[in-house]
């Protein structure tokens, strides 16, 4: 099981979520629970495409924080 940072933004009315460490793989939902449904399909069929293509898996390398500023 691999584990990968999802960015989530908010974007014309829907949210966006797309995946750092896996270069254009991306996908929205009109709520949270729909866009996490549809980005671990995303991240799956990508993963997939990438191993029947003979390509490397990429690890998870992307940290997120948040900074807090005046």
């Amino acid at each position: 099981m691999s584990e990968y940072t999802v960015i989530i933004e908010e974007a014309d009315g829907n949210l966006s979520g797309y995946v750092p460490d896996l270069p254009v793989c991306g996908s929205v939902g009109a709520t949270e629970e729909e866009l996490i449904a549809n980005i671990q399909e995303a991240i799956e069929l990508h993963l997939q495409s990438l191993r029947e293509h003979g390509e490397p898996t990429p690890v998870h390398s992307t940290r997120v924080r948040s900074i807090q500023v005046a």
